[in-house]
């Protein structure tokens, strides 16, 4: 099979055929995957009927086993978490605005590897919204209002015990087996604004689904800044909207887009296997 890469044709992402994910990848077949992956920050590959262990060892192609630190990980696979909704599961959509997974870290992870296991007919679309598209089309208003500003993340808003997939969810009876704590509480710094460590490219880090505020703003200044940043972010003009098949794979770079999930599939069950992949620098 000769590897074939093709455009989505929206901001970012591309499909990946010519590749046989259950198999070893050798080390210039697993560097080419990489350059497409910084240049599309988004690869999609279908038809690849995986099992648990080929998903760890591909993440793992793509940088050490990253930390989750408020999802349950699924028995014998301690870097594996589900993203489960059952068919009757009366909770809200989990995940429905756009971020980048773990902001909140000292050192945000590099990537996110998602696998579709049982997938409805329809709805539970991915969008993936292109944050280097983003900065790059800022108005000049904007940019100048966040030129170096420094942002202030935390889980605390989803994952404390009082957060929205906190203890308060107890009689929505979730399937996805989400752990809150008081650790979510903590506070992390970054730029608003981060220069990517290996393709140099600047893009927007994050969205108020993590962003509390700015260091030295009032918060009610910086609610507003954060409420026309987003507005910016998710410009359909940036976005992928991704479908779902099963024993299809994503990867995508969480240092250049923002992702968020899509409902439209009750009375359905959806499964995926979800990795995270740790990153070198912050």
């Amino acid at each position: 099979m000769a590897l074939a890469i093709a455009p989505t044709g929206a901001p970012c992402g591309a499909v990946v055929t010519g590749v046989d994910l259950t198999k070893d990848l050798s080390q210039s077949l697993i560097d080419e995957l990489r350059a497409h992956w910084l240049t599309h920050k988004v690869l999609v590959f279908p038809e690849q009927a995986m099992s648990d262990d080929d998903l760890t060892r591909f993440s793992l192609y793509f940088g050490e086993a990253g930390e989750d630190p408020f999802f349950a990980h699924i028995e014998g696979y301690e870097h594996i978490c589900e993203i489960k909704r059952m068919a009757d599961e009366e909770a809200p959509v989990f995940a429905e605005f756009f971020h980048s997974d773990w902001s909140f870290m000292k050192v945000p992870p590099a990537g996110t590897a998602l696998f579709g296991i049982t997938i409805p007919p329809v709805g539970g679309d991915t969008l993936f919204a292109d944050q280097v598209m983003a900065y790059k089309q800022m108005p000049d208003d904007l940019r100048a209002r966040t030129e170096g500003l420094i942002a202030i993340h935390s889980a605390e808003l989803g994952y404390a015990p009082d957060g929205v997939y906190g203890d308060n969810e107890e009689s929505k009876k979730r399937s996805m087996k989400i752990l809150p704590s008081e650790k979510a509480r903590e506070k992390q710094e970054h730029p608003l604004v981060k220069t990517h460590h290996e393709t140099g490219e600047k893009a927007l880090f994050s969205s108020f689904a993590y962003i509390q505020g700015f260091v030295g703003m009032e918060k009610a200044e910086s609610d507003a800044l954060l409420g026309e940043l987003y507005q910016h972010q998710s410009k359909e003009e940036f976005v992928y909207r991704h479908k779902w098949q099963k024993n299809m794979l994503v990867l995508w770079d969480n240092r250049s887009v923002l992702h968020s999930a899509t409902g439209g599939y009750d009375g359905y069950d959806r499964l995926l296997h979800r990795t995270t992949i740790a990153d070198s620098m912050a």
